[in-house]
């Protein structure tokens, strides 16, 4: 149970998919998830997340093969933070998250 995440989203790129050093594919995208309250006045207000989400294997192959921009799917995985110096000097970090599980939800088109 640590280290682990479930989001329901909608991708907002079609995946980038190539081959890495092992040989196996490796499949990346972006995923928006929508989280909907009202506020004081009673207005509805829609917050979007973006989650940058990669896939490695047979899960890659398949994301390449079938999702596109604006599906929706639910994912499963762990937290991946990693960190690098940008063009001046300065440490950034990123935090992808490492599916190992994912369903294809919405209409089948």
């Amino acid at each position: 149970m640590r280290n682990r995440v479930q989001l329901i989203g909608n991708l907002g790129q079609n995946p980038e998919v190539k081959e890495i050093a092992n040989g196996k594919a490796m499949a990346k995208f972006s995923m928006a998830t929508n989280e909907s309250y009202r506020n004081a006045k009673g207005e509805k207000v829609t917050d979007t997340e973006w989650h940058n989400i990669v896939a490695f294997g047979k899960l890659a192959d398949i994301i390449g093969k079938y999702l596109k921009k604006g599906n929706e799917v639910a994912v499963e995985g762990r937290l991946k933070t990693s960190s690098y110096e940008d063009k001046e000097g300065i440490k950034r970090y990123s935090t992808d998250i490492i599916i190992d599980d994912m369903v294809m939800l919405g209409n089948k088109a």
